[in-house]
Parts: C-alpha cells; sequence; structure tokens
C-alpha cells in the first residue's frame, strides 16, 4: 500500500520501510549498479580494441552510440511487460541478458561479432532501468523517496567505479577480454531477486482495477501520447536527453581523452575515475535529501549551475594533478544531477503506464547520447582540437538545456502513489 507523507514522521525515515520494501529497493540497487559495471567497462577498452582489430576509433565509438540505441528498444518492452505482467519479471530477464551478452562479447574473434553483441547488450541494459525503477518507486515510502532514488541512481557511480578499479588493477593481467569476462557475475542476482522480492502491492491493486472496471491498458506506449498526456511525455523526454548528453559528455570519452591526448597508463586513468565516481555515490545523499526537503527540480538544477563552472577546470588543463581533482569535484555536481531520475519519472505518470512511460523517456535520452561520442570523437580528430575541448562543448550544451527544461517542469515532491486507474 501507499504510504502518506506525514504518516510516520514520529519514527525515523529508515525505520519506515518494511523489509519488503527494502528487499525490493536492493534488488533495483543491486541490478543497477551491476548493468553500470558491465556497461561503463567499455568505455574504459576502446582504445585496446581498435588497436587489437585494427579499427578506426570512431567505429568502436559507434559500437558505444548502436548499445544507447538498443537500450531503448529494451526500455520499450521491458516497460510493457512490467506494466502488463508485474515489474520482477523484466527486471530478471534483463539482469541475465546483459550479463550473458557481455561475456560473450569477451570472446569476439572479430570486430563484427563484438559490434554485434556489445549492441545486443544494449537491449538489457534499456530493460533493466524501468522495471527496476518501478520496483523500487513504488514500493518505497513518499517521505523519503527523493533520497532513496538519488542514492539508487547513484548506484551507477558505484559500478563505473568497480569498473574503474578491475580496469586499474587487472587490466594487465587480463586484457580487455577479461574485462568483458567478469560480466557475467551479475547473473547471480537472478537467484536472489526471483526467490526473494514481490510485486509492489500498488501494481496488483491497479492491476486488479484494470480487470474489474474492465479498463486494461493494452497499449501503454500510446497512452502516454495522448491529449492530458504528451506534453508531460515530451518535456520528460527533453530533461533526458539533456541529461544524457551532459553524462556522455563528461564521462562517456574522459578514458579516451586520457589514454588518447595524454598517454596515461591504465592506473592514472583509473584513478580520477574511481574518485569521481565515489564523490558522485556521496552526493547523491546530499542531493537525496535536498529533493525531499525543497523539491525534485531543485535538487538537480543546483548541481547543474555549478558544474558549469566545474567543467572549463579539468578539461582545459594538461597538469594531471588539476585534472584529477577537477575531475573528482565535477562527481559532486555534474556527476549528481542524475539522483531523481527514478523519483521525477515515476512521479510524473500513473501506476498503469508507469513503468512504460518511464522506460521510453529515459531512453529517448539514450538515443540522443548515441550521438554524443562519435560526434565529439569526429569533432576532437578532424578539427584537432583533442578531446578535451570537444567534451566541454557537449558538457556546457547539454547542462544550460538541463537547466531551462526542469525550470519549465513540475514539481512532484511529496506525492502520494495510488492505485486508482487514470489513464481511460
Amino acid at each position: 500500500m501507499a504510504t502518506s507523507v506525514g504518516s510516520a514522521q514520529s519514527i525515523p525515515w529508515w525505520k519506515e520501510p518494511t523489509k519488503d520494501q527494502w528487499l525490493a529497493w536492493w534488488a533495483a540497487w543491486l541490478g543497477w549498479t551491476l548493468d553500470a559495471f558491465d556497461f561503463t567497462i567499455f568505455l574504459l577498452i576502446m582504445v585496446p580494441i581498435s588497436q587489437e582489430f585494427g579499427v578506426p576509433l570512431t567505429a568502436v565509438t559507434a559500437v558505444f552510440a548502436i548499445t544507447l540505441w538498443l537500450r531503448f528498444v529494451g526500455a520499450v518492452a521491458s516497460g510493457w511487460l512490467a506494466d502488463r505482467v508485474g515489474r520482477k519479471i523484466p527486471l530478471m530477464i534483463s539482469i541475465l541478458w546483459y550479463s550473458i551478452c557481455n561475456f560473450i562479447a569477451g570472446f569476439s574473434p572479430s570486430f563484427a561479432f563484438l559490434f554485434f553483441f556489445r549492441a545486443a547488450l544494449g537491449i538489457g541494459m534499456g530493460a533493466e532501468w524501468p522495471a527496476g525503477m518501478a520496483l523500487a518507486m513504488e514500493t518505497w515510502p513518499a517521505r523519503s523517496r527523493g533520497l532513496m532514488a538519488s542514492v539508487l541512481q547513484g548506484s551507477w557511480a558505484i559500478g563505473f567505479l568497480l569498473s574503474s578499479a578491475f580496469y586499474g588493477l587487472f587490466y594487465s593481467s587480463v586484457g580487455w577480454r577479461g574485462c568483458l569476462w567478469v560480466g557475467i557475475l551479475p547473473a547471480l542476482v537472478v537467484v536472489w531477486v526471483r526467490k526473494y522480492v514481490k510485486e509492489p502491492d500498488i501494481w496488483l491493486e491497479n492491476r486488479e482495477k484494470q480487470r474489474a472496471m474492465k479498463r486494461e491498458v493494452h497499449l501503454p506506449l500510446l497512452a502516454i501520447f495522448r491529449r492530458g498526456n504528451i506534453v508531460n511525455t515530451l518535456t520528460a523526454c527533453w530533461w533526458m536527453a539533456s541529461a544524457f548528453t551532459v553524462y556522455y559528455s563528461i564521462f562517456g570519452l574522459f578514458a579516451t581523452h586520457l589514454q588518447k591526448d595524454l598517454a596515461l597508463s591504465a592506473a592514472l586513468v583509473a584513478v580520477p575515475l574511481m574518485f569521481s565516481n565515489a564523490a558522485t555515490f556521496a552526493a547523491s545523499f546530499v542531493w537525496g535529501w535536498v529533493a525531499d526537503v525543497v523539491g525534485r527540480r531543485w535538487a538537480m538544477i543546483i548541481p547543474a549551475i555549478v558544474a558549469l563552472a566545474v567543467a572549463p577546470t579539468y578539461l582545459l588543463t594538461n597538469d594531471y594533478l588539476v585534472l584529477a581533482i577537477g575531475f573528482s569535484v565535477q562527481g559532486l555536481f555534474g556527476g549528481a544531477i542524475y539522483g531523481q531520475n527514478p523519483s521525477y519519472l515515476a512521479e510524473r505518470f500513473p501506476t498503469e503506464v508507469r513503468a512504460t512511460a518511464s522506460g521510453f523517456c529515459y531512453h529517448v535520452g539514450a538515443i540522443v547520447a548515441g550521438f554524443v561520442a562519435p560526434v565529439l570523437t569526429y569533432i576532437a580528430v578532424s578539427y584537432n582540437v583533442g578531446f578535451g575541448v570537444a567534451m566541454l562543448v557537449g558538457t556546457l550544451v547539454g547542462l544550460v538545456s538541463f537547466i531551462i527544461c526542469l525550470l519549465l517542469g513540475p514539481e512532484t515532491k511529496g506525492q502520494v502513489f495510488v492505485s486508482d486507474v487514470v489513464v481511460t
């Protein structure tokens, strides 16, 4: 059942959730963290892959782009399945999918083989987010939803930190193939999800009401484009496209920048990435608290404004210490603007289309982000300006767009989820 914001103010917020609510949140957290590991490890090995198969770096960044675009396919399919049959099944399928694809890619005899399986991994990646997001947000009390949404989204940074640590410590021993093989480990999480995690009560009640009222939403993707929903859907897409542009301008090519422009070793590449992602995860607690106090939008707008000032400090220098410190600080701001993705998207849409709508809008951003790496690589190489300048352009454009669309959007802090059938 939904919990009202003021129903449990007399007890600490962390004692309010039940055991089942904590288990659902941990399931989403694990799925997202391990998803991040499997995806981000590729960002660290694009240069050696290019060298081994004798293909241009732009061709390898195209793998990255197609992976992001296929996330949209997985997200739409998973969102529909999650709204129709429940949140658990698509979550388990997605984890198995991206784990197996990453593992198989490690055996690639050719670049085409690698391209296919890393691209296919995107379907599983896209499928994980809407199912896991809906599972976690629908079960969690409204009182602290902003905080726990931020920590949930921030777990992507933990996955990136782990992949950076693995790369820095073991790349010289296992090579890029070993970095992909280790991606099979997330598959073990499926057993735990299957045994311990339950469907959200809100979703179960909503499905019963749909059936009883004979108002089942068979095509939730079409429903979000009907009058009354379409403006909300389009503005959410704009917000997520801006957010993804920022993320992949900051993080997507950072390892490539250090490898190509500065010729740094694996260990030196890994260190600022580890510190920045650790800072992002730590900041998720701060900005999550802000979201529950002053609102979802300002918990994203404030760090975005600071990120505008921070970006030039590490992208326009060749001094490793300044670069490492600046990039780590950026983790506190530019890396932390995504914390309200789960809560703000979930709160903007009704239960019967929540997973579909959230997955669709979120992964429209992935489609836009699919252009970021190839375009910035083209600018860096063709105009001989280096990756730092190209990344700065992408970061600034994305942040300005991000701030504008949030200023124009609704505030949803404190919203209580209900099982009523809203979509007609």
